[in-house]
């Protein structure tokens, strides 16, 4: 220690000399760790794609509606005697479900019937009469006679023809004293009382009978959606048109069983919303539908060849423009894409892809145009959750990706 303390110049000598082998044997380490500020590869989930048919579907808001909906008025005037029916029972189309007091009608019917007999017994008077003016036609009896004879013998068959019309109204207006349903149906609570008084036509129902099953749905589609359609199908295809079938979604986010039938195309624009009302015909024995409800419906408008892509692997900007991540040339690398709507949860890419595409499906938030990326061969489920692969010849492993940003 003294002697470096003494020869400065020797102990500068000798620092320099053991800091060039501390270097020297210091480089080999830090070659093989890698150079400083160099990330080793990012590893991407990669799904290779490769185009299939699939539907084209649109999803359009929806309201329901009765197929049959009737409001229950009297068709005489008097006094409720009885209530025939039970309020949210199933009914058939002639369902008794009022009685209105039939008294007066009785009378009415029994009076008609009277008139009847009474115009019988003129006809036939006036019958003989005509025949025995025919017969002495010349031998004291002149043809002024005969004619006057077969005058009053059409007047009598005419009167007679009024009071047999006059007995079928007054059979009809006792017959409407029984209240029936005009359709099958949900019958609705009752709005009228044993002794409240009717009047026949009034504004005021009786009570309300609804067909429940089946049941119609009213789709809402916008004017553009309708050139969509019609663009897509084209004007040789009306026939596809007029057999579309429409799928529902409920309000619990469930879809319903059956599907629907188009029962009439729309052909008025609304001046409120600019859309179209396209409705469809569904079963419902369940009734688990009901007019007035709200609900979302699917309507497969043709089919078309595509790349199915999970929503969660695009991207749109601002502008609208949708883009995904492709795996090329062992770097990532951001495409532009074109789509023609989505299914079950994927879009459909009409272009910008190809064949064998290398689609990168997660660690999006790490990527860079041209940055090197490691792939891992995945797939993805229908909920969006990104799975490894394992690689070819090892044991089954099919476990969720630890980063999908």
């Amino acid at each position: 220690m003294t002697d470096l303390l003494a020869h400065p110049a020797g102990t500068r000598a000798g620092l320099a000399l053991a800091l060039g082998a501390a270097l020297v044997f210091a480089a080999p380490a830090a070659h093989a760790q890698g150079a400083p500020g160099q990330m080793p590869p990012t590893p991407v989930g990669v799904v290779t794609l490769q185009p299939e048919t699939v539907p084209q579907l649109a999803i359009i808001p929806g309201r329901a509606v009765a197929a049959e909906a009737t409001d229950i008025r009297p068709r005489v005037s008097g006094m409720v005697t009885e209530l025939l029916y039970t309020a949210g029972q199933q009914i058939e189309a002639g369902t008794p479900m009022f009685r209105i007091e039939s008294a007066t009608y009785e009378a009415a019917l029994a009076q008609a019937h009277s008139q009847v007999t009474s115009a019988e017994a003129s006809q036939r008077e006036a019958q003989s009469a005509f025949d025995r003016a025919s017969r002495l036609v010349g031998t004291g009896t002149t043809q002024a006679n005969v004619d006057t004879a077969r005058a009053a013998l059409d007047q009598a068959a005419a009167a007679l023809a009024a009071a047999e019309a006059g007995q079928r109204v007054a059979e009809m207006e006792l017959g409407w004293t029984t209240v029936t349903s005009p359709i099958a149906g949900m019958a609705g609570v009752a709005q009228v009382s044993v002794g409240d008084l009717v009047t026949a036509g009034q504004a005021q129902a009786m009570a309300r009978v609804t067909a429940l099953d089946p049941i119609e749905v009213d789709l809402f589609g916008p004017v553009a959606r309708l050139q969509q359609l019609v663009d897509t199908l084209g004007a040789g295809n009306a026939a596809e048109v007029l057999n579309m079938r429409a799928t529902l979604i409920l309000n619990d986010g469930t879809p319903y069983a059956t599907q629907g039938e188009l029962v009439s195309p729309g052909f008025e624009v609304s001046m409120s919303t600019g859309a179209i009302d396209t409705r469809f015909r569904f079963d419902n024995p369940e009734f688990r539908i009901l007019p007035g409800m709200f609900l979302r419906g699917q309507i497969e408008i043709g089919r078309t060849e595509g790349f199915l892509v999970s929503q969660h692997a695009a991207f749109r900007d601002r502008q609208g423009n949708l883009s995904v991540w492709l795996f090329e040339d062992g770097a990532a690398q951001q495409v532009s894409v074109t789509d023609a709507g989505s299914y079950n949860h994927h879009w459909i890419i009409t272009g910008g892809l190809e064949p064998g595409a290398q689609l990168i499906v997660d660690n999006f938030g790490r990527l860079a145009p041209g940055a090197p990326v490691q792939p891992v061969p995945a797939r993805v489920d229908e909920n969006g959750i990104v799975h490894t692969l394992p690689p070819e010849g090892d044991a089954p492993a099919d476990t969720p990706s630890a980063a999908t940003e």
